[in-house]
């Protein structure tokens, strides 16, 4: 299963397209507190996610309390990694992989990365910019976890419309 943590987000925004691209790829979506915002219909829905009721998600107090609870494959991304997301492989679907993102305005503490630096990954960029935007960036990575896992069970045509819509009059 493909895990996407947050490390103490502070955009609701971000974290609401987050949800989104959770409930899109099946994806376990993981909160660490403290959040920038109140976690409540009315902050979700103004992020746009219409679908929270599909969503799977737990808040956790910190990031030992997510550890404790949560055995598996860790990956960082923080603009210090130095190795591109595409140098991991993320192949074998029987492990649980834990996709872990910083929060908005200064990303994941050096103490907790320090001790995973085989595992610390950037998105390259320009030097023109620090980093993409956080639901940027975990869009793409998760894609890039699905693409490597030949996208699982997902849909690959449009499930309303049909197949053959764009062939249609």
């Amino acid at each position: 299963m493909i895990n996407i943590v947050l490390y103490e987000p502070e955009i609701p925004g971000n974290t609401g397209n987050i949800m989104r691209t959770c409930v899109a790829t099946n994806a376990r979506l993981h909160l660490i507190e403290p959040l920038g915002f109140i976690l409540n219909d009315k902050t979700i829905k103004r992020a746009g996610v219409n679908y929270i009721d599909k969503l799977e998600y737990v808040v956790y107090p910190n990031f030992e309390d997510f550890q404790s609870k949560n055995p598996g494959e860790y990956y960082f991304f923080t603009r210090y990694g130095k190795v591109p997301h595409t140098s991991f492989d993320f192949t074998d679907t029987t492990k649980d992989i834990y996709l872990i993102f910083g929060k908005e305005s200064t990303g994941i503490p050096k103490s907790i990365l320090r001790n995973h630096l085989d595992r610390c990954m950037r998105l390259p960029t320009t030097a023109n910019v620090r980093s993409l935007n956080l639901s940027n960036c975990v869009a793409i990575a998760t894609y890039e976890v699905l693409r490597q896992q030949d996208y699982n069970d997902l849909l690959r045509t449009e499930p309303h419309k049909g197949e053959d819509w764009l062939l249609e009059d």
